[in-house]
């Protein structure tokens, strides 16, 4: 990985990467869900030339079936729209309307990156777009940092909607979003 300016906030971030390693995706039945949400995704955004971006919660949010490590997905997000991070998640509500959106686009490996992060190894987590940490949806018995490597935030690990914290250099698609 080349050395790049980090804007400070993500700079532990990049000096923590190690060279990408892909993951191995569970096999999850999500069928239940694609077809609860066919009729209930989040409203366009309405936002002049994001219009393709859904609505959730205050936020404007487009999923990209890209796959990238964590500080990547995050600096992708901020070139993808004015004030993009990605996605911070404050609600059961919004929550499931992200998984909706995953789920649409991608059923079979739908674990995605979340802007969350675990700060400096403190067990306190906190949102890249600097929102209040208000809402959580873990699996069961994580977050676990296993061997003191798992900074970073996904979901859709093991349970539909739930999140996971997992190494930073693992590659996957993400959800970007920005306030409007």
């Amino acid at each position: 990985m080349s050395p790049r300016d980090t804007g400070g906030d993500l700079q532990w971030l990049v000096a923590s990467l190690g060279s990408p390693n892909l993951q191995n995706y569970r096999a999850v039945d999500h069928t239940h869900h694609v077809r609860r949400c066919s009729v209930k995704m989040p409203r366009p955004c309405d936002v002049k030339n994001y219009e393709d971006w859904y609505k959730v919660g205050n936020s404007c949010v487009m999923y990209f079936n890209e796959s990238l490590n964590f500080t990547d997905a995050e600096f992708r997000c901020r070139n993808a729209a004015p004030g993009g991070h990605l996605a911070s998640v404050h609600s059961s509500q919004a929550n499931n309307n992200l998984n909706c959106i995953v789920l649409k686009y991608n059923k079979k490996s739908p674990r995605i990156w979340l802007g969350g992060f675990e700060f400096f190894n403190s067990g306190k987590w906190v949102w890249i777009d600097d929102s209040n940490w208000d809402f959580q949806a873990w699996v069961p018995g994580e977050p676990n940092n296993q061997k003191g490597k798992e900074d970073c935030l996904e979901m859709n690990w093991k349970e539909n909607g739930k999140w996971n914290d997992d190494r930073c250099f693992n590659k996957k698609n993400f959800v970007c979003s920005f306030t409007n």
